[in-house]
């Protein structure tokens, strides 16, 4: 590996009181992008760079709400059947169907009288940009390895004595201690052990032969609330400048478990170690929550009726985020010979810290053409910057008490190695095939924002808290299709869109030449979507 082990050491010794770190990974975990607006957004894959004239513009080319000469109410819908297969061993599909309300949007627009911006229009919007909901199992045989044992090496590396991690009736090393709190959970679990030698040993050892399995669930969403104000210029410039405001809830439970033959457990007396059957399941819950704020800008030209050309940016979110976790481990150790051994539990403190987020920001540029008054050919092209997310972490006094915030120098190092942009490529058309009747179609494609040394295990990956694992998403594809009816001022449009992600599941990084257990995701999301509104 090109990351020599005592740098993911360094990085390890800088996480401050054990707990209160956040990683790259949390930050990735709270920043990715969805496909959501109005039906007849997403019908045509959300390719509305170029084109305005719906209220999902609002977030994400203002310049559209310039296109207005009339008011207009809308709320959106949807219903998600989602299907989520693991390969690993076997093959693990598990189901869930959710029901989410998507937007609630106005605009208004006026008559200025004005040669020169003959319309002003405003907006003001509720919209479900991200949903998070993702649920699956999976199942690995062989292990080259076991958590217990990353966890002892970097616990080995941080110089941790016994009286470091032991809970007693005394000591609670998570509240009054600075060592890492996987180190403690795994120490009090027996899940890392001292050796004859005086290091932390792990339960695999030559010969063990092992399994691993995984129940992981994420729910929560990113609610946007959007103002937007824009017009237009002789009707060939349109403008928009809008301001999001931002809501995230992000849940993650993941049930991890080994069982492990001819594993390498403590002893009797817990005084040195034996050959035996080893078992421990780690459960850990995390929630992040908070707030976030973005400025978005966009223009669109129209030199002819027929073609349209725009572009829009957006600043990053800037979040100001509380994480809550904690973890249980369940173990249960037999020794191949004798009637006695250990099994029990132990769980974490709660912990709780506050930081602050800025997500990447973007770019997206975009061209439409319009034939006859009947057909729309619509492209866009969205750059990502996941490389410039930061990350600031809090700074407490000699007393404990915070302070303020700072940059988290070792995590933003993290987000240069892990990740890169991701380029999406949005493709729609509509016909009007009768005047009340429209129909259309889309195609999204968003690449990976994963670079390959880390996905390819170059790097040593870095989480934080008690879960080492972590997912990292490739490709994502949309084909979108859909109908809209028009009635007088009301109109009802229908969406379908079917969206493919493939990611890859990590139990834990890779670490001086052992592969962790890993399974690949298939995501197949199947979605109805249904607006409704009138213009007046």
């Amino acid at each position: 590996m090109k990351l020599q082990y005592s740098l993911l050491i360094a990085s390890l010794a800088m996480m401050p009181f054990g707990a209160y770190a956040q990683s790259s990974i949390d930050a990735y975990q709270v920043s990715t992008s969805d496909l959501n607006g109005t039906a007849r957004f997403q019908a045509m894959a959300g390719a509305f760079t170029a084109l305005g004239g719906d209220v999902s513009t609002l977030t994400q080319n203002p310049a559209g709400i310039g296109v207005y000469r009339s008011s207009e109410l809308g709320m959106t819908l949807d219903v998600d059947a989602q299907k989520a297969t693991a390969t690993g061993a076997n093959k693990f599909t598990m189901d869930q169907t959710k029901v989410n309300f998507d937007n609630l949007t106005y605009v208004g627009s006026i008559k200025t009288g004005s040669k020169l911006m003959p319309y002003f229009s405003w907006g003001f919007g509720y919209n479900r940009a991200v949903s998070f909901n993702r649920k699956f199992s999976g199942y690995c045989y062989p292990t080259d390895g076991s958590l217990s044992n990353y966890i002892a090496s970097f616990t080995n590396g941080l110089g941790y004595t016994t009286e470091d991690l032991l809970e007693t009736n005394t000591y609670n090393p998570y509240s009054q201690g600075t060592a890492d709190w996987l180190s403690i959970l795994a120490y009090n679990a027996y899940m890392i052990n001292p050796n004859e030698h005086g290091e932390y040993q792990g339960l695999y050892q030559n010969g063990t032969d092992g399994d691993a399995s995984v129940l992981l669930q994420e729910s929560g969403r990113v609610d946007e609330y959007n103002i937007d104000f824009g017009g237009n210029f002789e009707n060939t410039v349109y403008w928009g400048l809008g301001f999001g405001i931002t809501d995230l809830s992000y849940t993650r439970q993941v049930l991890y478990d080994e069982q492990m033959a001819d594993a390498r457990i403590p002893d009797q007396n817990a005084s040195g170690l034996t050959n035996g059957t080893a078992y421990f399941s780690l459960d850990n819950l995390k929630k992040v929550d908070g707030t976030g704020f973005n400025i978005k800008f966009g223009l669109i030209f129209r030199p002819i009726n027929e073609f349209r050309i725009g572009a829009a940016i957006h600043t990053p979110t800037w979040y100001s985020l509380n994480t809550n976790y904690d973890a249980l481990v369940d173990y249960e150790y037999t020794p191949n010979y004798g009637t006695w051994g250990y099994k029990g539990n132990k769980d974490t403190d709660l912990a709780s810290f506050s930081w602050r987020l800025r997500s990447p920001w973007k770019f997206m540029v975009g061209a439409a053409g319009v034939l006859m008054n009947r057909l729309i050919i619509s492209a866009d092209y969205e750059y990502q910057a996941f490389q410039d997310m930061h990350i600031s972490a809090p700074v407490y006094d000699k007393w404990g008490s915070q302070i303020g915030y700072e940059p988290y120098y070792a995590a933003n190092q993290d987000v240069k190695d892990y990740f890169k942009s991701a380029n999406i490529i949005r493709l729609g058309a509509e016909f009007r095939a009768m005047p009340w009747l429209s129909l259309r179609l889309g195609y999204s494609c968003s690449t990976t924002n994963v670079t390959d040394n880390a996905k390819n295990g170059v790097y040593e990956v870095l989480t934080n808290g008690t879960d080492a694992s972590y997912i990292f998403n490739d490709t994502a594809q949309y084909v979108t299709a859909g109908l809209g009816f028009r009635y007088q001022a009301f109109y009802l449009d229908m969406a379908y869109v079917h969206k493919h992600l493939d990611s890859t599941w990590h139990a834990y990084t890779d670490y001086m030449g052992t592969r962790a257990p890993q399974c690949k995701v298939t995501n197949n999301n199947n979605k109805l979507v249904f607006s409704l509104g009138f213009k007046f």
